[in-house]
């Protein structure tokens, strides 16, 4: 999202050519493989665990973190993968995002028209808040070790990333599309319309009835 908000922005004449469907097909197909790919060294690694004491995970879904609160085995392998993704995966992808921001929003700095600059912060402001908020959390749950984590604060934190950020993206998304907004004000104003009705037909019922 945030190349392709770098490349409409910063290279508008060009986005058609550079962000053809081609192009976006295989930067999904390769997030798909990637995110699929990623997890595999730290599923090997947990099978091989040993778990002893309880067996309830102390967590709304079978997250890592409270996964490895529950093992008697090392768990200083899965978290050093854990850092090794941080560093040369998460941290990367996050400062390219940074940057590709950082041009965009000297690009809209010197676009003339306030209502451009306004439309343009309004996307991107919203996108740049999800990332962050995104990155955030996901290094503030898997770069720390397991004995300085809480599990009440991992629930919180994992709630955010796996609930409400991408409940989030429909929403900003759609709520900047302005056939979106038109839809949203037919609805009230129509809405709004059989309210008054139902409001003045029950006046007149009470006032015939009294």
């Amino acid at each position: 999202m945030a190349y392709d908000r770098y490349m409409a922005i910063c290279h508008p004449l060009h986005y058609a050519i550079i962000m053809n469907p081609r192009v976006c097909i295989l930067m999904v197909v390769g997030t798909w493989i990637f995110g699929f790919l990623e997890p595999v060294a730290h599923t090997i690694l947990i099978s091989h665990f040993s778990f002893c004491g309880s067996n309830e995970i102390n967590h709304f879904f079978c997250d890592l973190s409270a996964l490895l609160k529950l093992s008697c085995s090392s768990t200083f392998a899965v978290e050093s993968i854990n850092y090794i993704a941080g560093v040369f995966i998460a941290m990367p992808c996050f400062i390219s995002t940074l940057t590709s921001y950082v041009y965009i929003i000297s690009s809209i700095l010197k676009i003339r028209s306030t209502e451009g600059r306004r439309k343009a912060f309004s996307t991107c402001s919203s996108h740049l808040t999800v990332v962050i908020l995104f990155y955030g959390t996901t290094m503030i749950l898997y770069m720390r070790p397991t004995s300085m984590q809480s599990l009440d604060q991992n629930k919180f934190f994992a709630l955010l990333y796996n609930v409400l950020i991408p409940m989030f993206n429909p929403l900003i998304y759609s709520l900047n599309n302005k056939a979106v907004k038109e839809a949203l004000r037919k609805v009230f104003i129509r809405n709004n319309f059989k309210l008054k009705i139902g409001r003045t037909s029950a006046f007149v019922t009470a006032k015939h009835q009294g």
